[in-house]
């Protein structure tokens, strides 16, 4: 290339965003490594690249995360109901090892369950990587020896996909490749990462966001289906992408990829069903079923009432709450002064989800870190929600010791656990009220402050607004009428 087609492509080229220039925290934090990166700095020259750091990073907080469990390992899972509590190391892993017949040999889904559960209640997905680290798990030895095992070969496979999560959130935002260090040094992530299962579809949804943001919808769509046959949350993301495709006249990249997801999502399932359709039905029986539980506001309203709700009235609450959650993101993509980052709605709509459903398990957490890293990049934003999670993450083991001991000195009563509890609904409340003013003033955005569009946006980033509605559509038209042709906003998109 001759000297001056280099010299221009290097004009052009955009500069990395370093967090250390733009967050007091993320500067305070690199002086344990030696401080700030320097301007003359030579990056991009060296094997330790972003993203090799991060997943390396995220690997060593993953392992921080098994170190802490080491108590339950070494017997609270097997011989004491109550130290598991105390000892913050609950896993489900290990208890449904022989609780959903793997060390049986039953087949998932089609194999009926001696008790009242009947079929393994997870969707299909999630079912076959338990399966599979059934496959792997020695069969020798007593039972404690096996669930062992099962344990960790779960945690082999589930430290993959929190690698998995660390590099795509790295590589989402090209030019913010250090935010990717939010997901690694989560300590929410490691400490809830190996209670259960989600990773997997965490880590699918991750990776689909990837796919978008390089304008691949096909295979966007292919991965997001994959990952609602892990968990239902995923399918959420579709909504909000729905609203901004429409707002960017994008309808041809939003059917791609609802079609990818579609047949993604039956290649898995449709087998199951039919061929054991009660096997597979049981997660969403199970779920539309399943009393008020641990962590949502409805367990706080049932435990002070004499009267509490049936189960059938939480639904449909709940459901009428979800609702005019997603009318209200809606009603916010449309009508934001600036059209949002996916990244941000994405959040949004999970978070609304999580906080108006009636059960709230602590690993939950994992499907908002990585959005929460994507739509406000903020360490002390991200800390001070992390903090509150962390505070939930102890309460409910203290408070399950209480309930299992009857002793108040060694957990925590349930006045207590409300508190907690309310913690962490402030604690999610306050990073969607950041996300939502960034939305409502991009100036104050991390990452449009730094001269990015949406850079998870895929085909979005930096795309003409053609349906707008309120306060966002009037700009542009005093404008037309001051400098041009007349703007017409249509499903047509802009003409002049």
């Amino acid at each position: 290339m001759p000297s001056g087609e280099s010299t221009q492509a290097s004009v052009h080229e955009p500069e990395p965003v370093r967090p250390t220039e733009e967050d007091r925290i993320a500067a305070a934090g690199s002086e344990l490594i030696g401080g700030p990166l320097g301007r003359r700095a030579v990056t991009g020259r060296s094997w330790w690249t972003p993203v090799r750091v991060i997943a390396l990073v995220a690997i060593g907080m993953f392992t921080l995360g098994l170190v802490q469990k080491a108590p339950c390992y070494n017997g609270a899972w097997f011989f004491g109901a109550s130290s598991q509590y105390t000892h913050a190391c609950y896993s489900d892993i290990p208890h449904l090892y022989q609780g959903r017949g793997f060390a049986d040999g039953l087949v998932p889904y089609f194999d009926q369950l001696p008790g009242d559960m009947q079929y393994l209640e997870y969707p299909v997905l999630t079912g076959v990587f338990m399966e599979v680290a059934a496959w792997l798990t020695p069969g020798s030895g007593s039972i404690q020896d096996q669930e062992q095992w099962y344990w960790m070969v779960n945690a082999g496979m589930l430290m993959v996909c929190a690698a998995v999560i660390a590099v795509c959130v790295t590589r989402t935002h090209a030019r913010r490749p250090w935010d990717g260090l939010l997901v690694a040094l989560a300590p929410a992530f490691a400490l809830t990462a190996t209670i259960n299962w989600d990773l997997l579809a965490v880590a699918l949804t991750a990776a689909a966001m990837l796919m978008w943001s390089r304008g691949r919808s096909l295979a966007f769509g292919v991965l997001l289906g994959l990952a609602t046959a892990a968990k239902l949350y995923p399918v959420l993301l579709l909504g909000p992408l729905l609203v901004l495709c429409w707002r960017a006249g994008r309808w041809r990249q939003y059917g791609t990829a609802l079609a990818g997801a579609a047949v993604a999502w039956l290649v898995v399932n449709v087998p199951v069903m039919l061929f054991a359709f009660d096997g597979w039905s049981k997660f969403y029986t199970f779920s539309q079923e399943r009393g008020v539980d641990f962590g949502s506001f409805w367990l706080i309203l049932a435990q002070n009432s004499d009267d509490p709700l049936s189960t059938d009235t939480v639904n449909t609450l709940a459901t009428v709450l979800m609702l005019l959650s997603c009318a209200g993101v809606a009603a916010l993509a449309l009508t934001a002064p600036r059209r949002p980052r996916f990244a941000q709605l994405a959040f949004l709509i999970v978070a609304a989800f999580i906080l108006t459903n009636k059960v709230y398990s602590p690993q939950y957490v994992l499907w908002l870190v990585p959005l929460a890293a994507l739509a406000r990049p903020k360490w002390r934003d991200f800390l001070v929600w992390q903090a509150c999670e962390v505070a939930y993450f102890l309460g409910i083991w203290m408070y399950l010791a209480y309930t299992t001991s009857g002793d108040a000195h060694k957990g925590l009563p349930t006045d207590g656990y409300h508190w907690v509890v309310g913690i962490h609904l402030l604690g999610t409340l306050y990073l969607c009220v950041m996300v939502v003013r960034d939305i409502l003033m991009p100036e104050r955005d991390p990452v449009r402050r730094s001269g990015d569009d949406d850079p998870s946006g895929g085909v979005l980033d930096g795309a003409e607004d053609v349906f707008v509605f309120g306060p966002a559509a009037r700009p542009a038209r005093h404008a037309a009428h001051f400098e041009g042709p007349r703007v017409e906003w249509g499903r047509s998109g802009v003409t002049g």
